[in-house]
């Protein structure tokens, strides 16, 4: 009963398919995962399949549902097209022929003809060629056949990332059979660069994973001219469980020997999830190095070196977790031995979004020293507490034993609140801490401090916070270096103050880039502190800095430390300017963006100002630094921030600037300056240039102006093409050269990162 072209609703016919991944790996491991198709040939009865065919019919007899010319078949977001449509619901045989093709999303599959078994969820596709949209991957073959319910076999099959009918490079074999989620075996392998071979291989086996899958990652290759000479590392991934997985390391440095290491990565569900990283080798490179008068080694024997790392993290509710964060090395020269390339380098990261990079520090020269904490939080509605552990890394001493550890720390904090039905506020501090060290002063610190506080406007000009704390300390030494008397101790100190701050602000219409409204906001604030003077007998030169009442209120970073604990009477200020602009995107939509933030702020000792100078030759500072705080981004290309500390009486005691610009094309300028007086002025800039639409240049230059030294300069090549890039690194350093290629192929990686 054939009809004239029209568009029927018939739960008729279904074809899906899933596509997985194809990731081939040379130099040793083929890693290739077949593409699947007709997974799962039932049709839910709520989801329609529309047909539109030029004829549609139906053979009675034979029991044939048939479309011809122009056929389009629709079914969820899947669409079929082809010359002719069969369904034969005795055989439960799908046929689609002439120019068949299939597309599910972002995925397709094309033939001359695809046979389709309902059933048994087998078939063929003939002179087919599938694309993955998710890793932009291409498999051709002569004949795609799932012979079972999770085996497949291909002939003839090529796989490729790069578009195009002549691709520059391909993966290639005679016969491929794959069984999903185990194993399979490509005969003939062949790396082809525009179709000519350069790399076979007669038979190999690779594991045919839909979801992660265990294979040799990408090397390392580089060539350092003083350090480390031929640089070679092999890391091998292995997918364990779906909820664990490892990667191992193995490095060898002409001339140093070999270095092992090994990562485990677990993830149960958001709240539980860790990273435990750990390497080890016996160095035989002779050393003999002086950085200054306390720190040179003269090593000539076989060194063990080592480090780990461990970050975990379980969280039993959204108040209740426990955290570990444990980095540990062997030596304090490990990195700025291992400088150019390392685990820690590999896995920096400036934030925690990825729960597994959550390295916070840059494993290179400049690393001063290296802090592990381990840590228990609980809160509740107005309470919190905290268990802490803690140990740091000195690398810039001979004997770290001279380092204060803290082992633990516990802090209890009450957050501030009503008390009772009253307008007064009630919050509460105290911690407990055992500060260790193996040479020096050690022993036990306690302080409990409440405060209570009676916060109230002036009219609608201004908020106004008197505050009384009153903090109780209690220390008791342990050390070999005190009798009896003098082991313990205690003071009582009080600290009262008051806050004040207003808020001013003005909106103004403008007409500038997609602006239409701009808001400039100025806070005030003005905080008085006063803390009579205490006792200075016996105390120990463990104890902590004290944060002043100047804290909660403003950043001033007001403290005493405790040789200091004397008479506080000062007064701070600060002004903090912030604009933001409105702004409308394409839609109408409004967005804002806080373009500008600009913040100063200083204290004034009232107690310094009125010291008795007699007979003294020092000279009265009660103006402390100016503390200067800038973050410009008036555009995404553009971003600025400045953190810098002014002495009235010195000039310029820090200042640290970073500039980052970008553009349309690609090209990024970040820019560093670093100054610490009489301690740090570094220089660091990092510039990638696009010279043209495939062709990139790199140059980074790191330099210490304090010392007068080059710490990095490097300078690079990268050329792009759709599917691979090519490229070349030199390095410089104040003890080293080194040579390094990149090469690229897209959905295989990177060589040499």
């Amino acid at each position: 009963m054939p009809c004239t072209r029209r568009k029927v609703n018939v739960l008729l016919i279904a074809f899906k398919h899933y596509l997985g991944r194809a990731l081939p790996v040379i130099c040793g491991v083929l890693c290739f995962v077949s593409g699947v198709f007709a997974e799962d040939m039932k049709i839910p009865a709520d989801v329609p399949v529309k047909i539109e065919a030029d004829n549609l019919s139906y053979d009675n007899e034979h029991d044939i549902y048939s479309a011809e010319g122009n056929v389009v078949i629709t079914y969820g977001d899947g669409v079929l097209t082809a010359e002719r449509v069969q369904f034969d619901r005795k055989k439960n045989l799908a046929t689609a022929e002439g120019d068949a093709f299939l597309k599910m999303a972002q995925d397709t599959l094309q033939g001359d003809k695809i046979v389709v078994n309902v059933e048994d969820k087998t078939g063929v596709a003939y002179n087919s060629k599938v694309f993955y949209g998710r890793n932009h991957f291409y498999i051709k073959a002569d004949k795609i056949e799932k012979t079972g319910a999770d085996t497949y076999t291909l002939e003839q099959p090529v796989a490729t990332t790069c578009d195009g009918d002549n691709p520059d490079w391909q993966i290639a074999g005679s016969t491929m059979k794959v069984t999903v989620e185990g194993f399979g075996w490509v005969a003939n392998a062949r790396l082809l660069t525009k179709g000519v071979p350069v790399f076979y291989t007669p038979i190999i086996a690779f594991p045919a994973k839909t979801k992660r899958q265990s294979g040799f990652l990408l090397p390392y290759l580089a060539y350092s001219r003083s350090k480390d000479g031929v640089d070679i590392e092999i890391p091998f991934f292995w997918a364990i469980n779906p909820q664990l997985d490892a990667t191992l390391y193995s490095r060898y440095m002409e001339r140093r020997g070999y270095k092992q290491g090994a990562e485990f990565r677990y993830f149960a569900g958001s709240n539980f999830s860790g990273t435990l990283y750990g390497d080890y080798m016996e160095d035989s490179k002779g050393i003999t190095e002086v950085v200054d008068a306390g720190l040179s080694r003269d090593w000539q024997e076989m060194h063990r070196r080592w480090s780990y790392y461990a970050n975990t993290e379980t969280k039993f509710d959204s108040q209740f977790y426990v955290r570990t964060d444990l980095r540990r090395v062997s030596d304090a020269w490990y990195f700025r031995d291992f400088s150019a390339h390392n685990y820690y380098l590999t896995n920096y990261s400036t934030s925690e979004e990825d729960p597994f990079r959550r390295v916070p520090f840059q494993g290179n020269e400049s690393l001063r020293s290296l802090e592990s904490s381990a840590r228990v939080f609980k809160g509740w509605n107005n309470y919190n507490i905290m268990a802490r552990i803690s140990s740091t890394d000195d690398f810039a001493v001979t004997n770290n034993d001279r380092t204060l550890q803290t082992y633990p720390e516990v802090i209890l904090t009450g957050i501030r609140q009503p008390l009772f039905a009253t307008p007064v506020y009630f919050a509460f501090a105290g911690n407990y801490d055992y500060f260790y060290r193996g040479e020096g002063t050690r022993g036990h610190y306690a302080d409990v401090a409440p405060t209570l506080s009676l916060p109230f406007s002036l009219s609608r000009y201004a908020k106004v916070v008197p505050q009384f704390t009153v903090r109780e300390i209690y220390w008791n030494r342990d050390d070999s270096q005190v009798g009896s008397e003098g082991r313990s101790g205690n003071r009582t100190m009080y600290n009262a103050g008051i806050a004040a701050s207003t808020l001013l602000s003005r909106v103004f219409d403008v007409r500038v880039l997609n602006w239409d409204k701009i808001r400039h906001e100025i806070k005030p604030e003005v905080v008085y502190s006063y803390v009579p003077g205490v006792g200075q007998n016996d105390i120990p030169d463990y104890l902590p800095r004290i944060s002043s009442l100047l804290d909660p209120f403003t950043s001033f970073n007001k403290s005493v430390t405790a040789d200091q604990w004397t008479e506080q009477n000062a007064v701070a200020w600060a002004i903090t300017n912030t604009v933001t602009a409105r702004l409308k995107d394409k839609t109408g939509a409004n967005g804002y963006l806080e373009f500008l933030r600009f913040k100063l702020f200083q204290v004034y000792d009232i107690h310094e100002a009125k010291k008795d100078m007699t007979g003294v030759v020092a000279e009265r500072r009660p103006l402390s630094d100016f503390g200067i705080e800038l973050d410009v981004k008036p555009h995404p290309y553009v971003s600025f921030a400045a953190r810098n500390k002014y002495s009235p009486y010195n000039g310029w005691k820090e200042m640290n600037f970073d500039l980052g610009l970008n553009d349309r094309r690609g090209d990024k300028l970040t820019f560093g300056y670093r100054y610490t007086l009489d301690s740090i002025e570094e220089i660091n800039m990092d510039l990638k240039a696009v010279i043209t639409e495939r062709l990139s240049a790199r140059l980074i230059v790191r330099f210490d102006q304090f010392n007068n030294q080059t710490v990095e300069s490097t300078v690079g090549l990268m050329y792009i093409q759709q599917c691979w890039g090519i490229g070349a690194d030199y390095s410089k350093t104040y003890d080293d050269e080194r040579i390094m290629l990149k090469i690229s192929l897209t959905g295989l990686g990177i060589l040499g990162i």
